[in-house]
């Protein structure tokens, strides 16, 4: 994205937050619970090893979606389960786009630090893990591919809440990426692995809510 579509991005972002009717609320209470979603963009690049050998991976654009379910075990601390999809669109110099999906499962946890009544900072980590299916023609023979996929990643982030109980947040993250699968080329079976660091920013939006309680 060019910097001026950056600045008009964080621009429009702003002055959502600013147009928030807002007050002080418990939200990150013990008990309560937490469901949202984030939306993401990302660029990165890889190292590949295959054979003994390793050198650079090709480049890629990503765009992901996130939701998620989370409790408040504790005070300021949520922990909860989520799904990750993943488009991906890699171009080797001289080759034609690649497009691939993934699809990433796993837990979560945050931290959050609250001040100034309707703000937080917080600290979040996740661990994902998946599986893809490809069916390639490589030596002329076709051929199903299965990679398996393990991630985690890691970053702070901040959200203001509103007086409907909903958070509007942002999230910078490091995440990594590691994919392995075999094929067979001229009776030779040979293992790829794939190492992607990736640094990715996000927008959320996140609603909270008390836990059940008896009725009286």
């Amino acid at each position: 994205m060019k910097k001026t579509g950056s600045l008009a991005v964080l621009a429009a972002f702003a002055a959502m937050l600013l147009s928030l009717h807002i007050q002080a609320q418990d939200f990150t209470s013990r008990g309560n619970f937490l469901i949202g979603t984030a939306v993401g963009f990302s660029s990165n690049t890889s190292t590949i090893t295959q054979g003994g050998g390793s050198g650079s991976g090709p480049e890629s654009f990503q765009w992901n979606i996130a939701p998620h379910v989370g409790y408040f075990l504790f005070e300021n601390f949520n922990l909860g389960v989520g799904l990750d999809y993943t488009f991906s669109r890699e171009q080797q110099p001289n080759e034609d786009k690649n497009d691939d999906s993934d699809l990433l499962f796993g837990p979560y946890m945050r931290y959050y630090v609250p001040f100034g009544g309707d703000k937080a900072v917080f600290l979040e980590g996740n661990f994902g893990f998946g599986t893809s299916s490809d069916d390639l023609i490589i030596d002329g023979q076709p051929q199903n591919i299965s990679t398996d996929i393990i991630a985690f990643g890691a970053g702070p982030g901040f959200t203001i809440f509103s007086n409907d109980a909903i958070g509007i947040e942002t999230l910078f993250k490091y995440n990594f990426a590691r994919s392995r699968f075999n094929t067979t080329q001229g009776g030779v079976n040979t293992e790829t692995t794939t190492k992607t660091n990736q640094f990715a920013v996000s927008l959320g939006i996140q609603v909270y809510f008390a836990g059940l309680r008896r009725a009286k």
